[in-house]
């Protein structure tokens, strides 16, 4: 893998490197589909019409991930970009940790938890690649470049990053701070990004009321 798409690099930005760990994988799941629907908007091979999306351009991207994606997309009539961002989101992100892991990106490590549940646990060979990313996602978000002049990809994956809440990329603080510069950056992106940011609201709010009725009763 010469290149990190931007699913791949999303998902690394969501990396524990010192515990070796996906934190929240519900949360990368839909932080990965919504990078990869934006990866194809980038590309040029997925569009907006009437608030559904549509693919322009022919072939492959080269990318299995992406190309998966692609093929759903072909087998599918017209679906809103909510639904394709939420659609089998956990499999995309197995899907890019088995790409990522043969292209030595990251050792995977699968296991069970007592026995019954399954484990995935990520070693991010070049740590260093994260902080390249972490740089340029602050770069993104506080640098002196108008939000027209940041790479589109590095404005498409600040934006995610903030959808998602990724806390040890944009603290809370700065996500107030640069708010309307996230909305210029998200625009870069497409339509996934403001679908994945109301998927990730809709998933902090059902674990917000699940956690009330547990300490309720």
């Amino acid at each position: 893998m010469t290149e990190l798409s931007l699913p791949a690099k999303a998902y690394l930005l969501a990396c524990d490197v010192i515990h070796d760990s996906l934190r929240d994988r519900r949360r990368a799941s839909l932080l990965i589909r919504g990078a990869a629907m934006t990866d194809l908007v980038l590309r040029g091979r997925a569009t907006d019409t009437d608030g559904r999306v549509t693919l322009s351009g022919a072939g492959p991207t080269g990318d299995l991930v992406l190309d998966e994606l692609l093929a759903e997309i072909a087998g599918e009539r017209p679906r809103k970009w909510k639904w394709w961002v939420r659609k089998d989101a956990r499999g995309t992100l197995e899907a890019l940790e088995s790409q990522l892991d043969a292209a030595g990106v990251l050792e995977l490590r699968t296991g069970r938890i007592l026995g019954l549940f399954p484990s995935r646990r990520p070693t991010v060979r070049d740590p260093a690649v994260v902080d390249r990313l972490r740089a340029r996602v602050d770069q993104a978000l506080r640098g002196p470049s108008p939000v027209s002049e940041v790479d589109a990809g590095d404005a498409a994956l600040t934006a995610l990053a903030a959808a998602v809440e990724l806390r040890q990329v944009i603290p809370g603080r700065d996500r107030r701070r640069y708010k309307e510069r996230i909305e210029g950056l998200a625009e870069r992106g497409g339509d996934a990004v403001p679908a994945l940011r109301k998927l990730f609201r809709e998933l902090r709010a059902v674990r917000a009321s699940a956690a009330a009725s547990s300490g309720g009763s």
